[in-house]
């Protein structure tokens, strides 16, 4: 029996090996999800069998998953194994232990798949970010998906500590099942999501000491946090600089500074690093598009927008792209949730398959938006912001080039 299940595998990692090497010969990408499907076709078992002798640690939540990711591996100081195209399901995160024989492993994680990962990886650290609403036509309301964390997480190991964000009451809801929880102080932009008490349905309330339901469930002390421009970590104030723009990305980096903390990297040492890390697949890279110099920004719903254009600066154009292709979901009414008011005395071209859809929701908000059907908008001096969804940001990061 032994035999027959190394062979297996030995079978199915070649599969994985053949299935990405066929893809790039055939221009179809990277073959992260095809070489892994063969992978798991093959073995079923085979992402635990890989993961096995390893330490994991897996990012979870709807946004920022990819740049907290990236911080944890550039933390860790060491060569790590890790899902860095975004293919956070478990054919991906196949080809990224097959592709890497590092014993470090950081495997970003999509929300609805946290469950499967867990059981198969056993990881040592859990980071579980925030909770939102994404992809309306496809996606489970967000709070069955926290009752779907909640589950998943009553049954992991006494060994897996989780880091989670205690200012967003839905991960609060579903980390409090769990038996080891460090929890951090992580900035939250976007509150839709939580405006009832994901325990009793009573109306969330906020004061000086945090959030709070009168069913008694309320916003856990965290001993992580951030502190002017140091993070403050179980009692350790180190200063935190990041190429990264932006506040939600420094509540990235904490909640990655305290799972590396969790497995004993001293913060003082990882939070260094993390200067290192200047763009993530292609997000906050300044680029060249056409004759535009641009900058190019992911956002996929209105968790992420609001977090992105609240730290936009400036009355200068701003290019926003939005299509509905299957990555995006097809229902783009999600705009309507969009703090674009905040755009106000700004233009905004809109590009994409959807831009009527976001021309319409930014004459509501009394923003003057330009559409664009063909090509590119017309040149600005300096630096254009460009904010995209899934497929639009793919679209522009393939058609520009480094500057």
């Amino acid at each position: 029996m032994t035999s027959r299940r190394s062979a297996r595998t030995w079978l199915a990692v070649a599969g994985v090996r053949f299935g990405n090497w066929a893809s790039r010969r055939a221009g179809r990408g990277a073959g992260t999800v095809v070489g892994g499907s063969i992978g798991l076709a093959i073995d079923r078992n085979l992402l635990g069998k890989l993961a096995r002798g390893r330490t994991v640690i897996v990012v979870s939540g709807t946004n920022g998953k990819t740049t907290t990711s990236a911080f944890v591996a550039a933390g860790w100081g060491a060569p790590v194994a890790t899902n860095e195209t975004g293919s956070n399901m478990p054919a991906g995160h196949v080809a990224a232990l097959v592709r890497s024989s590092a014993v470090r492993v950081v495997l970003e994680c999509d929300e609805a798949w946290l469950g499967a990962v867990l059981d198969a990886v056993k990881p040592a650290i859990v980071v579980l970010l925030n909770l939102s609403r994404d992809q309306l036509d496809r996606s489970s309301e967000v709070r069955q998906l926290a009752e779907r964390w909640r589950r998943a997480l009553e049954h992991t190991s006494p060994t897996t500590a989780l880091v989670a964000n205690a200012l967003d009451p839905l991960v609060v809801y579903a980390a409090s099942a769990a038996r080891r929880v460090v929890w951090c102080a992580a900035p939250v932009a976007w509150t839709g999501d939580t405006e009832s008490c994901p325990r009793c349905t009573a109306a969330v309330q906020h004061d000086a000491s945090g959030w709070w339901c009168e069913c008694g469930f309320r916003q856990p002390v965290a001993t992580s946090y951030l502190a002017d421009t140091d993070v403050v970590i179980n009692a350790e104030r180190c200063p935190l600089e990041l190429a990264l723009p932006g506040s939600f990305n420094r509540g990235n980096a904490l909640l990655a500074l305290s799972a590396l903390e969790a497995i004993g990297v001293a913060p003082r040492e990882s939070a260094g690093r993390l200067a290192r890390v200047h763009d993530v697949a292609g997000r906050y890279a300044t680029r060249r598009l056409g004759e535009q110099v641009v900058r190019l920004l992911l956002a996929k719903n209105p968790a992420g927008f609001g977090a992105t254009l609240a730290d936009l600066a400036g009355a200068g154009a701003l290019w926003i792209a939005i299509n509905d292709h299957v990555a995006d979901g097809h229902d783009p009414s999600w705009l309507y949730d969009v703090p674009f008011e905040v755009l106000r005395g700004r233009t905004v071209w809109c590009l994409g398959t959807r831009r009527l859809d976001l021309a319409t929701r930014l004459w509501y908000a009394r923003v003057e938006a330009a559409v664009v059907d063909d090509g590119l908008p017309p040149v600005h001096g300096g630096v254009t912001d460009v904010i995209a969804n899934y497929t639009a940001f793919r679209e522009l990061l393939e058609a520009s080039e480094p500057c």
